[in-house]
């Protein structure tokens, strides 16, 4: 049996390991679109951008694993067109590529907006090595001033980057503050006070209208007439899948790969993992999700799901930011709430944040406060876990109150 994995980033490449991990003695096509091999973004954003370390503790194999595993690991290799009833794969150069099982693992790319202006150098997304490789490098040029377009996470950890490598820093964005929509606006306001604190300039409630220069990028106009001057751009307004080259397949797609619980797609032996699969979960129904925990869990799930395992997948999904020397950490998954409960000081000490519907924990939050609820299994935020499971009305007093326990509110 062969299995092709169309995707060669951190998804791609764990769907790969766990094959060979269960024992798979088939064939394994892993083709990726960059050069190199798999590996994890997070720093991107954060440590390697800063020159604080190298990318080979986020490999999910060694550069060597691939062949002394009989993985046929193909670099740069686009795949064009998928033909599930033909079952094969068509690449950029000409190939075909045969399969019995398809992992799509193709993730996203950044969002590039139609603008004035932004053909010019120096303005530019973040995704690959090559893009921060380019960030470092403006970095580092005297007199740099960046313009980070967008304060989401990856907008938000870039501006702290930068602040800590001495780069002047102005960031415009549409929300009342970093992060604000997926984590509301009362972190939002605290972290705003965090980044002002650092000395980045916040102009939030703002939308990009042009950018200017020369041939290469000296200010950012915004649509209220703002013009901020700058010598690189950092945009980012958040990414898409990469699904076109999924057109005409049969296999369906709607923000992301349509798949079920068990991560397969709309057709037979095709699956997804990672930032492109639109899963139907069991506690929060259909989701994407665009973090580095999920890509690692979901594609090793995958690999147990393509041969032969039918438990669904049911990760109660986290994730991460490092911005200066604070940390938020996040549990569950929330997209609209009516209810934000505080336990602990949000204006300026550590805190935890529930995010509940209709009385409902849905997810839970901590600023420098809380645990990794993936390495601390007795942390708060590792309580919160059951309590999300559960699905059940929580007082709030309980939430708030520093004295209760979180696990026996989950009834733990």
């Amino acid at each position: 049996m062969r299995i092709v994995i169309v995707g060669g980033g951190l998804a791609g490449g764990n769907v790969a390991a766990e094959l060979r991990d269960e024992g798979f003695d088939g064939e394994v096509v892993l083709l990726g679109d960059e050069p190199g091999v798999p590996f994890g973004r997070p720093p991107l954003s954060k440590t390697y951008l800063r020159d604080e370390e190298d990318l080979s503790a986020w490999l999910p194999k060694p550069a060597g694993w691939y062949a002394e595993n009989d993985v046929d690991l193909r670099p740069e290799a686009r795949v064009e067109s998928v033909d599930p009833a033909g079952h094969k794969v068509d690449l950029a150069n000409g190939d075909e590529v045969g399969f019995d099982r398809l992992c799509i693992a193709t993730g996203c790319r950044p969002r590039i907006p139609d603008l004035t202006g932004m053909d010019l150098d120096g303005v530019l997304p973040l995704r690959t090595k090559s893009q921060c490789d380019e960030i470092k490098e403006r970095a580092a040029a005297p007199g740099a001033k960046a313009v980070v377009v967008g304060m989401s996470f990856i907008g938000s950890e870039v501006a702290a980057s930068l602040r800590q490598l001495g780069v002047d820093v102005g960031a415009i964005f549409p929300g009342s503050g970093p992060m604000a929509a997926v984590l509301g606006d009362h972190v939002a306001r605290r972290m705003a006070d965090i980044h002002r604190s650092k000395g980045v300039e916040l102009l939030s409630g703002e939308k990009v209208a042009a950018f200017r220069g020369n041939g290469k990028v000296e200010q950012v106009v915004t649509e209220s007439g703002r013009a901020v001057d700058c010598t690189f751009v950092l945009v980012g307004l958040g990414v898409q899948p990469n699904v076109e080259f999924l057109e005409g397949s049969g296999i369906a797609t709607d923000n992301g790969v349509l798949v079920d619980v068990t991560c397969r797609a709309s057709v037979e032996s095709v699956f997804a993992a990672g930032d492109i699969a639109n899963h139907d979960h069991p506690l929060f129904g259909r989701i994407r999700v665009e973090h580095y925990n999920n890509a690692e869990k979901q594609a090793r799930y995958v690999a147990r799901s393509m041969l032969g395992s039918i438990e669904p997948y049911d990760y109660v999904h986290s994730f991460w930011s490092d911005q200066y020397d604070h940390k938020i950490e996040y549990v569950g998954y929330a997209s609209r709430w009516d209810d934000f409960v505080v336990r602990g000081d949000l204006e300026s000490g550590g805190f935890l944040g529930f995010y509940l519907k209709d009385g409902v924990v849905l997810a839970a939050m901590g600023l420098d406060r809380g645990g990794d609820p993936e390495a601390e299994p007795n942390s708060e935020l590792a309580a919160c876990v059951p309590l999300i499971r559960k699905g059940e009305k929580v007082d709030p007093r309980t939430l708030a109150d520093e004295g209760s326990d979180l696990t026996t509110a989950a009834g733990g």
